[in-house]
């Protein structure tokens, strides 16, 4: 029997290995799974060796002071990975965790073969990495094929494979007129997935929708939260008195919310893809601590926060970031958006062309599932 070990760091990552396997166990029936996984990958049969919130930090900052645990998390898991012996460490996302115990798990046993999806941002920052890789990744799964230049560089095996969330996937439809009044517009809001992402964007958030409601009463706002957020972001909506306000986390549900969205405000990330693919208007919101914001700002070498304005070298979809990232700003620019339905128009028609070039014509999961069982 065939062995294949999973490796995620955060929820997306989770979700995004889950779509894989499922795939690949509808052609592979001997293979046995185990994994640093999440609620996606434990709803296949695949246990987790540890919860993934162990390891689920944002910012250099929150990785500093939990640098401790982080190391006994990545110590634990490449014994685990050895003592499990598998045929593929398959990783998927979180570099700074994935990559590092992938590195030492090579070094142990270079019998084991390492693909890993959705490569480090090297067009970013830390470019130097890739020369590093080569010792121990043996493929890399790309999500845009700009990339490849990066890795042919060093030739090291890869392959374009597209986003994922790209993919136009079938879901059943469900009725939203128990949910949402058919007289109110929806605005999404995405107040991201890690709580510590949620604890400052969302008073922002709030704050931004009382502003709204001084002046329009025809508008509701929906949460797209995650499990893992979802009752925090409940309990601050308890402190205030908004009446037009909903908080949803079905995966179902969320993905027809924004489909019927007349507009959406979301932090940066992926989720912005997400958003471009259902042909909804937006702005980018983000803030971290000064500190990390500073480091930040020092090792980018790109201007921009969104993958969509940094492949067309322009801002496509404003950002609002730091500074910029508070109520009135965010009212303001909605506000204009929502009154001049010509520059609608012009980001979505620029949205589209910017996803034609990026897409790949066959789905991204598809794909990696192929190539995981070529190594099998």
């Amino acid at each position: 029997m065939k062995r294949i070990f999973i490796l995620t760091g955060e929820p997306s990552g989770d979700k995004l290995a889950s779509t894989v396997i499922s795939k690949i166990n509808k052609t592979e029936f001997n293979i046995e799974y185990s994994s640093v996984g999440g609620k996606h990958l434990k709803s296949l049969g695949i246990n987790s060796i540890f919860d993934l919130k162990e390891i689920t930090y944002m910012g250099f900052t929150s990785v500093l002071f939990n640098i401790f645990k982080i190391k006994k998390k990545i110590n634990e898991t490449v014994e685990e990975i050895i003592k499990f012996n598998p045929d593929i460490l398959f990783s998927v996302d979180s570099p700074d965790f994935t990559l590092r115990v992938a590195e030492r798990v090579k070094k142990i046993n270079k019998r084991i073969k390492t693909l890993h999806y959705v490569a480090p941002q090297v067009w970013i920052w830390r470019e130097g990495r890739v020369k590093k890789f080569k010792n121990f990744v043996d493929h890399f799964l790309l999500l845009f094929e700009f990339e490849k230049k990066y890795f042919d560089k060093e030739n090291i095996p890869n392959t374009f494979v597209g986003h994922p969330l790209l993919e136009q996937s079938k879901k059943s439809k469900i009725d939203l007129s128990s949910l949402i009044n058919k007289d109110k517009k929806i605005i999404s809001l995405f107040a991201g997935s890690r709580k510590s992402e949620t604890n400052v964007l969302l008073p922002i958030l709030l704050d931004f929708i009382k502003l709204m409601n001084i002046q329009f009463n025809n508008y509701i706002y929906i949460f797209h939260a995650t499990d893992e957020n979802k009752d925090l972001i409940i309990s601050l909506l308890k402190k205030n008195s908004l009446d037009n306000v909903q908080v949803i986390s079905d995966e179902n549900i969320k993905s027809q919310i924004l489909s019927s969205s007349i507009f959406a405000v979301a932090k940066s990330g992926t989720v912005s893809l997400e958003i471009c693919n259902a042909n909804v208007p937006s702005i980018i919101i983000y803030k971290i601590n000064i500190i990390n914001y500073l480091i930040m700002k020092s090792l980018v070498k790109v201007k921009f926060a969104n993958i969509i304005n940094i492949i067309n070298d322009k801002e496509v979809i404003p950002e609002l970031l730091q500074g910029e990232c508070n109520a009135k700003e965010i009212f303001n620019s909605v506000n204009y958006f929502l009154g001049h339905p010509d520059l609608i128009k012009l980001q979505l028609e620029n949205i589209k062309k910017t996803l034609k070039n990026i897409k790949s014509e066959t789905p991204s999961t598809d794909k990696v599932s192929n190539i995981l069982s070529q190594y099998l």
